[in-house]
């Protein structure tokens, strides 16, 4: 593996680690995955993105639901990149939904 695909492995796992929700665990089948979405040619930035998204859904929820259980695999955001990746939207939108993730995290 080159140093620009290790890199880039790096980066998508420590985001996933920090994303609100997850177990902050990284498992083989996490690095693996990492590695198929960079040989797709998916941008680190879509990846933020998808998890950024992911995480402020779920925590948006009203507050009576039940609880969601702990992500504790990469694979989990598949849909959510893939929905990213359709998206036509500015990076305003996600700067926008990483304020309002960073204010619900800090209020709880």
């Amino acid at each position: 593996m080159d140093n620009g695909c290790e890199e880039y492995i790096r980066q998508v796992l420590e985001a996933y680690r920090k994303t609100p929700g997850t177990s902050g665990t990284v498992r083989r089948p996490d690095r693996v995955l990492a590695a198929q979405l960079h040989q797709r040619g998916v941008s680190v930035s879509m990846i933020e993105n998808a998890f950024v998204l992911a995480a402020a859904r779920r925590l948006m929820r009203p507050a009576d639901s039940l609880p969601l259980g702990t992500i504790r695999s990469l694979a989990y955001f598949l849909p959510v990149i893939e929905e990213v990746l359709s998206m036509r939207v500015s990076p305003e939108y996600f700067q926008h939904v990483r304020r309002k993730l960073e204010r619900i995290a800090h209020d709880r």
